[in-house]
């Protein structure tokens, strides 16, 4: 399979496996497993093409356990008869006490600081454990969002992991963002701006340099 079928293939199952499934017919459990010949009949791939797009696919993003495949994660709540509660039952839930991330824009920031993160049409808000992670190299992140995971949970909003490194929760609070990254010119010049939104107390500018001292003559 050249690399343009295979794109389009992979895109055509991701489409069918996370928000499709009402739509196309496919029985799909709680939890988004469906049975593989039925994904194969309905995308019209074959098994051949189905393992090229798993093995190549660099994001992981579906999960083949048997003869039944899923999308790990990214479901439409709306398109599927998936529930958040089977997967979250499906994941690991989230220990770790460091920093997470949420790449968004400049333009969501004030949206944020009202509402907090929402999850939109997925069934969860999706987070890295790592500013450098696909989250925040996509072309349109140029605002990174540190999250506080201790204070989500303390908050009742605990955090999970997906099969394939994705942190996923169903909803971040406002209050739990406790830092920011800026990726572009526009974000740094509106820095300002974006912290005040948001709460967060600007970085202190760092000492101005003293009077060099003088020099001791030579004996």
């Amino acid at each position: 399979m050249n690399p343009h079928t295979l794109k389009h293939r992979s895109k055509q199952l991701s489409w069918l496996l996370r928000h499709g499934a009402n739509e196309s017919g496919l029985d799909m459990d709680p939890a988004g497993w469906a049975r593989t010949a039925d994904v194969l009949r309905l995308a019209r791939i074959s098994p051949a093409q189905l393992d090229a797009i798993v093995a190549q696919n660099d994001k992981q993003r579906l999960q083949v356990r048997g003869d039944r495949i899923r999308a790990t994660q990214g479901h439409s709540l709306d398109g599927t008869p998936v529930t958040r509660d089977a997967l979250e039952e499906s994941w690991v839930p989230y220990a770790r006490d460091a920093l997470v991330w949420h790449g968004t824009h400049v333009n969501a920031i004030e949206g944020i600081a009202a509402e907090g993160i929402r999850h939109c049409a997925r069934s969860h808000v999706h987070l890295a454990s790592s500013t450098e992670s696909k989250v925040g190299k996509r072309w349109n992140v140029s605002v990174l969002l540190g999250i506080c995971p201790a204070r989500m949970r303390a908050r009742g909003w605990p955090l999970w992991v997906s099969p394939n490194g994705v942190i996923l929760t169903r909803h971040v609070p406002a209050d739990c963002i406790v830092a920011i990254k800026l990726r572009s010119k526009g974000a740094k010049k509106a820095e300002p701006r974006l912290r005040a939104l948001l709460g967060l107390v600007t970085p202190e500018a760092p000492p101005a340099p003293g009077p060099t001292p003088p020099v001791a003559p030579v004996a």
